[in-house]
């Protein structure tokens, strides 16, 4: 394992938000050739012994999220732990007891009932706690047998005991708020590694999926899926090796068919409910999409996290400008909206930590992870 870790460090992967494997997928297909023993480890195994094996970075924000109903409560991932803040990022507390000791990929706030919170891992499936963090326990039926990475969660709007879970082996749903996990899948051919969901919020029935090989929708709740990459890449291409990852998703909540995608080659826009795409770039300045952000007061506002720091757009991405004052470090992994104020924005960086922006990201100032220590947890979850 020692001389295992040593090869892989020397790989040259940056990792990014959610698609941690389209960033190692290189250096898998790499060791497929040169070490046919590779062959016979899981991919789960793969993974951790490319991001885990090769030294932890405390400084890395992988998933933040902000409490539904109060403002002052924040949840973050780092590769090492989790935090969680009262007082709006001025003192934080790990909560990561009785959690899996596999990294945290992704988190989800329940959006009705806040105290219940569920992580997404690197290698052991699903956790939820109860109490905001303070207790954690497995909620993996239906999963831990096919799934090691989830990638993120989303709440049905109307049904408080929906739940969906893209994983590295497809889309699961849940019926009865997490304690039971089943594969919805049917249409999806090409591909099983779902990186992101997204709703449409005009009808919770229709969703959109990012996958490794495009983007799917479904107008029936999951029942079936259908292929809808018409202009985000040809057909005679979705054969190739990582033809094109889809990032991030996100769905107007005014504008009834228009949904976003940021993808590992450039950021695109349908108009149509997914009939077809446009490319939409003007301004960027990488075609690499880590994340992206719809600001709920005003849908024309738009963040796209890259390689090369935050961009946004005002006007629903006819063009877009650079908004980076105050960050050290421009390789954004995760970025979230405060759901109680739309102009403050979190934006977690590979390597130089979290960072705030209190004017829709016309400036950023870091906010440290800084611990505290608390002999008995406070009431007010």
């Amino acid at each position: 394992m020692p001389a295992l870790c040593s090869i892989a460090c020397r790989l040259p992967i940056t990792l990014t938000p959610h698609l941690d494997f389209l960033s190692v997928a290189p250096a898998l297909i790499f060791w497929r050739h040169v070490v046919s023993v590779i062959l016979r480890i899981s991919l789960s195994v793969i993974l951790l012994v490319l991001v885990i094996g090769c030294g932890k970075q405390s400084d890395t924000i992988v998933a933040i999220a902000p409490h539904p109903r109060n403002a002052d409560i924040i949840y973050v991932a780092t590769n090492e732990s989790l935090y969680k803040t009262r007082d709006g990022g001025a003192t934080w507390k790990k909560v990561t007891t009785d959690l899996s000791s596999f990294r945290v990929l992704t988190l989800g706030v329940d959006p009705r009932n806040p105290s219940n919170v569920f992580a997404g891992t690197m290698g052991d499936a699903v956790y939820r706690s109860p109490d905001g963090g303070q207790s954690w326990s497995p909620y993996n039926a239906g999963l831990k047998e096919h799934v090691s990475v989830v990638n993120q969660f989303v709440f049905h709007p109307t049904d408080p005991d929906t739940i969906y879970a893209a994983t590295t082996v497809g889309l699961f749903r849940s019926k009865d708020g997490g304690r039971l996990w089943i594969e919805r899948m049917r249409g999806m051919k090409e591909v099983h590694y779902v990186v992101t969901i997204a709703l449409d919020p005009h009808n919770p029935d229709v969703m959109y999926a990012g996958t490794t090989g495009g983007v799917y929708k479904t107008t029936d709740g999951t029942g079936t899926w259908q292929l809808v990459n018409n202009g985000l890449i040809p057909k005679e291409k979705l054969d190739a090796a990582m033809a094109l990852g889809v990032n991030s998703v996100i769905t107007d909540p005014v504008r009834p068919g228009t949904v976003y995608a940021g993808t590992t080659k450039g950021l695109f826009k349908t108009v149509d409910a997914g009939a077809s795409w446009t490319r939409i770039e003007k301004g960027l300045t990488d075609a690499y999409i880590s994340v992206l952000l719809i600001d709920p007061s005003n849908p024309a506002v738009v963040y796209a996290g890259t390689r090369r720091g935050v961009h946004k757009t005002i006007d629903a991405g006819e063009s877009w400008t650079p908004v980076n004052t105050g960050l050290t470090t421009l390789n954004i992994r995760s970025m979230a909206l405060s759901p109680m104020e739309p102009h403050t924005i979190f934006a977690g960086t590979n390597g130089s930590g979290l960072f705030r922006s209190l004017d829709a990201a016309k400036s950023w100032k870091a906010v440290p992870l800084t611990p505290v220590v608390q002999t008995s947890p406070q009431p007010g979850i």
